[in-house]
């Protein structure tokens, strides 16, 4: 399997013309939702650690994947959304990225390697896009240059226990829902409806679900993606 080195959760690496990255300093829905009032997010990304909930994380993550696979021939109700198989290993971070910004409406400049590769990626399958994005040099060498520039060391042992994952909206039938996307798993996951906004959604099912999984750990963070905001 080929191996990247792993990204680091950093919010100085991102668009900085139509589209910006922010951290978000708590999973509290109060001051999410008072941010939100400032800046209409289109993703959000979350990482933590795999190994404080591990145990959890295996029996919630075996019935899931079952379900989606039990699924698998029925039509999708999210035929819209780009999910791609993760077959490279630390390759989270960046899958994550493309994630949301493959899924948000992004437009990019024609003929560019994002417009591309994502024009291509529409008509293949999950397996097809890990194996497009496997065989494409320039995102390894964009995902290096980038690991290597970061504010964080680079690992001598690549082995690591954190992973990114990238929830997006999408509508199933003119609802929109909270659909997270992670290349590990099975396929795409439906989070159920979003009731407030996308931002404190995902706060409060990364709060309830994982952190909670994880009895309190606090090897969790958030990182948002949407327009400048205008303060």
């Amino acid at each position: 399997m080929t191996r990247w080195i792993p990204l680091e959760s950093n919010p100085e690496y991102g668009l900085r013309s139509q589209f910006e990255t922010c951290d978000n300093s708590t999973f509290d829905s109060g001051p999410i939702k008072l941010v939100w009032t400032k800046k209409n997010y289109n993703s959000a990304i979350s990482t933590g650690s795999m190994k404080s909930f591990w145990t959890w994380f295996q029996t919630k993550r075996r019935e899931e994947d079952d379900l989606i696979r039990s699924e698998a021939s029925s039509p999708s109700l999210f035929n819209s959304v780009i999910w791609i198989k993760q077959t490279i290993s630390n390759a989270c971070g960046t899958i994550g990225l493309l994630h949301a910004l493959a899924n948000t409406g992004i437009k990019f400049a024609p003929g560019s390697p994002l417009a591309q590769f994502i024009e291509a990626c529409k008509d293949k399958t999950p397996e097809e896009r890990a194996e497009f994005l496997e065989t494409t040099p320039l995102f390894a060498e964009i995902h290096a240059e980038t690991a290597s520039t970061g504010q964080s060391a680079v690992p001598t042992d690549l082995d690591t226990d954190l992973h990114f994952t990238c929830f997006v909206e999408a509508e199933m039938e003119g609802v929109p829902h909270v659909v997270e996307l992670d290349g590990r798993r099975a396929g795409i996951m439906d989070r159920g409806k979003i009731y407030n906004d996308l931002l404190t959604d995902v706060a409060s099912l990364v709060k309830e679900t994982y952190i909670k999984g994880s009895s309190g750990s606090i090897q969790f963070s958030m990182t948002s993606l949407g327009p400048p905001a205008e303060w």
